[in-house]
Formats: structure tokens, C-alpha cells, sequence
């Protein structure tokens, strides 16, 4: 008779026990090492890698300067939206954590280190929910694909979340109703 030393269950996989786990996706082949090639083969391949880097070093210099000419363009259009926009309505709050600004760019939140920014166009609800007793603010912003982000902010006192909820709501009217059409 035999016996097996050790566990007789296979180990789990998914996302519910690996993170990283994405299905359909397979692990990196390892590479042989590079010595056990013939010597034809290497004297080959190190004439096509002078080439290619010969063009990487072409097509790298070419997107160095596309991406400058890029971001002079973004320069120049970049205060021109602010001075059209800015005069309307603002809603910022914030507490040791957490942070949301909603203004004519879109809403953004932030959380610890995580930010994150919806343009008006991305955003397909803004839900606030205020609670019978405490003093946190929730604010949850859903996207038209069905995924939602929520953040909580704690209000110095109780009557700031009316305040709050108002200046919402007139950012809300002035910039999300009109982007919609």
C-alpha cells in the first residue's frame, strides 16, 4: 500500500485566493540562457539587436518630440478652459482622509495616497447620503458602466452637511445637467 506524505488537497486558485489572478492569462516563460545557442545563431542575433537598437534610437527621439510639442499644446489650451469656467459654482469638502472637489472640470476624490477624476461625460450619478445621526458625508459617484465610488467625509459639526449638500446640488445643476445634452 502507499501512502503520500503531505497534503492530499490541490491548492486553490482565483482572485478570491490571488490577488493578481486574471483569468485566461498564463505566467512568463522563463528564457534558456543565452550560452547554450549555437555560436551561428549568436553572431546572428547580435547583428539584428545592433539594428533594432540603431531604430529605437530613431523612433525613441521621434516620440521625445512629439510628446513635447504635445504637452506645449496642452500648456496653451489649459488656462484658456480655466478662465472660461471658473466663475461658476465649486464644491469642495474635506477632512484628515479623505477629500472630494467637484468644479467644471468634473468631480474629483481623493482618499489617503488614491485619487481619482471623472470628467463630467464619464460620471452617470451623483448620490449623497447623509445620516440620521453622525456627521459623515457620503458621497458616491457611478459611471455608466454599473461600477460606483463612494468616499466619506466627516463634517465638523452637523449643520455643515446641509451646507454641504447644497453646494453640491448647485454644481451638480449648473455643470452636470448641461453636459448631459
Amino acid at each position: 500500500m502507499e501512502q503520500r506524505i503531505g497534503s492530499s488537497s490541490q491548492p486553490l486558485e482565483g482572485a478570491g485566493f490571488d490577488p493578481a489572478f486574471i483569468p485566461g492569462l498564463t505566467s512568463p516563460v522563463t528564457e534558456e540562457p543565452k550560452d547554450t545557442k549555437p555560436a551561428e545563431e549568436k553572431d546572428l542575433e547580435s547583428e539584428d539587436i545592433e539594428s533594432k537598437d540603431i531604430e529605437s534610437d530613431d523612433i525613441e527621439s521621434d516620440d521625445i518630440e512629439s510628446e513635447e510639442a504635445e504637452s506645449e499644446v496642452e500648456e496653451q489650451e489649459a488656462p484658456a478652459d480655466e478662465e472660461e469656467s471658473s466663475d461658476g459654482p465649486v464644491f469642495e469638502a474635506a477632512d484628515r482622509r479623505a477629500k472630494i472637489v467637484a468644479d467644471h472640470k468634473g468631480v474629483r476624490l481623493a482618499l489617503d495616497d488614491q485619487e481619482c477624476e471623472f470628467r463630467w461625460a464619464e460620471i452617470g450619478a451623483v448620490e449623497t447620503e447623509s445620516p440620521r445621526f453622525g456627521k459623515r458625508y457620503t458621497i458616491t459617484v457611478h459611471t455608466p458602466d454599473r461600477r460606483w465610488y463612494p468616499i466619506e467625509i466627516e463634517a465638523t459639526a452637523r449643520a455643515r452637511l446641509k451646507e454641504w449638500d447644497e453646494q453640491l446640488d448647485a454644481v451638480l445643476d449648473a455643470y452636470f445637467d448641461e453636459n448631459a445634452e
